[in-house]
């Protein structure tokens, strides 16, 4: 990794980061890997060079499960027929001078004709994960990685539903 973009994760120098309200896609496939984005290398984005789940920001007006669907068609070429709530992180930017917001996850199983079909719009390349080996040994958005470790072994939190 080069020292710039060192710098600007460090938030040293680079443009000003602005948070929203977003949405986030764990892309499951018919083998159970998560399919994954290997964010673009600029600093104008959050996590630059890291793997992250697909989705964006929801737009004024619009409401995050079709937020979820503008995203998938937008990056991927892909129309997700049932996405489902899955979660919802909560942060607090405003000792940065900035508001909440929220991420919101949503399951969507893809099968593998679709994943053929996929044209990458957005980010470097596109990849599916096992998920212990994804979170363990790849370079992962912190909060995307905490939300493939809450799929992957919530069941030991409590009473999750059967995915």
């Amino acid at each position: 990794m080069d020292d710039a973009l060192l710098h600007q994760l460090a938030g040293e120098s680079g443009p000003r980061l602005r948070a929203a309200d977003a949405v986030a896609a764990l892309l499951i496939d018919e083998q159970g890997r998560y399919i994954m984005q290997l964010r673009d290398s600029t600093p104008e984005i959050f996590y630059p060079g890291h793997w992250g789940c697909f989705g964006g920001a929801v737009e004024p007006g619009e409401d995050p499960t079709s937020a979820m669907k503008r995203e998938l068609r937008e990056e991927l070429e892909f129309t997700a027929v049932d996405p489902r709530r899955f979660t919802r992180f909560d942060f607090d930017f405003t000792p940065l001078g900035q508001s909440k917001v929220f991420r919101e996850y949503y399951e969507v199983r893809v099968s593998q004709p679709a994943v053929e079909r996929f044209v990458l719009h957005e980010g470097a390349q596109v990849q599916a994960f096992d998920g212990p080996k994804l979170i363990a040994h790849h370079k992962v958005t912190p909060y995307d990685a905490f939300a493939v470790w809450m799929h992957l072994y919530g069941r030991r939190m409590g009473a999750l539903p059967s995915l």
